[in-house]
């Protein structure tokens, strides 16, 4: 009788385990939201270990001031308080002192890829003083932050996370929780996003990686390639003021590509200030400058620029710093 008593909550217990082995395991919870999803997506595209990628996404955190900082955009400001940011004696000087300084490689590299060397340089003055502010936030910090909290623009920045999680090691500086740029994820000092990086970036030096931060023939050899790829015409230019007469008409852009033959803006009554061939393919930006209205005829290589960024105002200062820098560049240092 004891041992009929005794082996019946035996039995009963293995039956209990073996039910309880059979269900499947509780999900674990994720750090963020959308983050299993994202992972297996990475794991079945590139094979990585879902288990890495997790370790490495519970490492990210939500930043607010990401949240913040892309809420209010220098973009958004007019361009009689934008140009003065990146317009300034001390930025064209540092130019010009950067383009002399590194005058070999930017022609070598301007002549390959038929783009101004002063539009290599003038990129990489806007975008980080020439090197020297390539960004504080950690990009995978940035790309969580902006991909999985902020609705607005989540599919853009869900996309580049994704790519930063697939990417070659060679295409990337260091390890992927290492990498610091731009509270949107930027990085080096072209401020190339991740999908940009798989794109567009080079390795120019031939030593098997893509080094955005540390190699100059890659750094200026990537910016050339995303302009060419864009569209960039060589020898072209880039945007020229125009002057609208008392009965000009409105013009409505819709962006920065270019719509109308010059002669048509002509007709509308847009003077040109300078000599340009009637039939060139054009566009019109108005600005709100210092002084008032400022009109602006712009061209195929105004609309590249504006695909690196799309801000017809990043644009116009990438164009006038460097037309600044060509100007400076072989004239003699003058006491100040």
């Amino acid at each position: 009788m004891t041992v009929l008593f005794t082996s019946r909550p035996v039995r009963l217990f293995v039956v209990l385990s073996l039910f309880v082995v059979g269900m499947p395991a509780p999900a674990l919870a994720a750090t963020h939201p959308g983050q299993a999803e994202l992972v297996s997506e990475v794991a079945r595209d590139t094979g990585k270990s879902p288990q890495a990628l997790n370790a490495l996404l519970d490492g990210a955190k939500m930043q607010q001031s990401i949240l913040d900082a892309i809420s209010r955009p220098a973009e958004g400001k007019p361009w009689k308080d934008y140009r003065p940011i990146f317009i300034t004696d001390q930025r064209i000087n540092d130019g010009i002192a950067f383009y002399r300084e590194h005058r070999a490689l930017l022609e070598q590299i301007g002549r390959q890829y038929g783009v101004a060397p002063e539009y290599l340089v003038a990129i990489v003055g806007v975008e980080t003083s020439y090197g020297r502010n390539t960004g504080k936030y950690k990009v995978l910090d940035a790309l969580v932050t902006l991909g999985l909290y902020y609705p607005p623009r989540a599919k853009f920045f869900r996309e580049q996370l994704k790519e930063l999680l697939e990417m070659p090691d060679n295409h990337l500086a260091g390890p992927i929780d290492t990498l610091t740029g731009s509270y949107a994820g930027a990085q080096g000092w072209g401020q190339f996003m991740p999908t940009s990086i798989r794109d567009f970036a080079v390795d120019a030096d031939g030593d098997g990686r893509i080094d955005l931060r540390n190699s100059l023939p890659d750094i200026f050899a990537s910016v050339a390639n995303y302009f060419v790829k864009h569209g960039w015409v060589s020898g072209d230019p880039v945007a020229i003021r125009a002057q609208p007469d008392a009965a000009a008409a409105d013009v409505v852009v819709q962006d920065a590509s270019p719509q109308w033959p010059l002669e048509q803006l002509e007709a509308w009554g847009y003077a040109p200030l300078q000599r340009m061939n009637p039939g060139q393919p054009s566009s019109l930006q108005t600005l709100e400058g210092a002084n008032g209205r400022e009109y602006w005829f712009t061209f195929q290589n105004f609309y590249v620029i504006t695909r690196y960024n799309r801000s017809p105002l990043y644009a116009m200062a990438v164009n006038q710093l460097a037309q600044a820098i060509a100007a400076g560049v072989d004239q003699p240092d003058i006491a100040r």
